[in-house]
């Protein structure tokens, strides 16, 4: 009866033991396959673990030696707004990339199109140029560009870094072409037999069909503005209410006679959390937009 009642045990830990090692062998090869990913992912996620953390320490606390709070001052984003028109900050970041995003889709997309779509003499010429642009540093043609706006008038405020993605973004749109080249020319050549003019086919099949694409050009440029320092230091710097958020945080510290980090932090991270909330939602786009965009020259 004993030895009965002792065999199954042996035979299920005989049949336990390849299965236990079979997932310790995959277990090893996921870590093998993504062990860059995984040290990517925490190289980047501890600078923002680090900013949180302080953001929520004491004056006291922050950037000493123990770098976990001992209390948690979570009234230390409230602070940032009551010493720093935070309002009016963000309101001026909003204008200034939710503008240029617009004028760069409205601007770009049928540049795009026609690059991609249309032969003509002197096409090849304008990818090149377009290429060069897009190597262009932006400080080459500071000094022109600002005597130009200056001349009229328009220095003080956001609109010189508004006013040029209303007419095009050179990134844009070879991101914006390569993506359109990823679509079957069957599927124009069939609106076309419909009766679609061009206009017709850029609205009703390509933009339907090229949302990731789309989705990821405008966050790129959206991030892009959200982030530029320096075009809005070079027009609106001497102007104190026409100021961005990359601005105003980079002159948080100064507003200080004493650097208060935790409160700089805390700044961060209010910088921040706009940035991450609309990554998240489109982050699926984004994907699929930068993972197919150039399969075809």
């Amino acid at each position: 009866m004993t030895a009965l009642l002792s065999e199954p045990p042996k035979v299920l830990s005989a049949k336990q033991t390849p299965k236990r090692r079979r997932n310790k062998v995959q277990v090893l090869n996921w870590i093998a396959v993504h062990s860059v990913a995984l040290v990517m992912g925490v190289i980047f996620t501890v600078p923002l673990l680090f900013v949180f953390l302080t953001s929520v320490m004491s004056d006291q606390q922050a950037l000493t030696a123990n770098m976990w709070p001992t209390e948690w001052h979570f009234d230390n984003f409230a602070s940032v707004f009551e010493q720093a028109p935070m309002w009016t900050y963000l309101g001026n970041s909003l204008l200034y990339s939710g503008f240029a995003t617009v004028g760069m889709l409205l601007s770009s997309i049928p540049a795009a199109y026609a690059m991609a779509r249309f032969r003509f003499r002197g096409s090849s010429a304008a990818f090149m140029v377009l290429i060069a642009a897009m190597m262009l540093p932006p400080q080459v043609v500071a000094v022109p560009l600002y005597s130009m706006w200056a001349g009229v008038g328009l220095t003080g405020t956001l609109w010189p870094l508004i006013v040029p993605y209303l007419v095009g973004d050179a990134f844009s749109i070879f991101l914006l072409r390569q993506f359109f080249l990823t679509i079957p020319e069957d599927y124009l050549d069939a609106a076309r037999i419909d009766g679609c003019n061009e206009f017709q086919i850029l609205y009703r099949v390509l933009l339907p069909m090229t949302r990731p694409g789309i989705a990821a050009a405008s966050l790129f440029t959206f991030l892009y503005t959200w982030n530029d320092y320096f075009g809005p230091l070079l027009y609106v710097g001497e102007r104190q209410d026409s100021w961005p958020l990359s601005i105003a945080l980079a002159s948080f510290r100064g507003m200080h006679r004493t650097t208060q980090w935790n409160l700089t932090m805390a700044a961060t991270v209010l910088v921040l959390v706009p940035v991450l909330i609309l990554f998240l939602f489109a982050q699926k786009s984004f994907v699929r937009g930068i993972t197919f965009t150039g399969v075809k020259g």
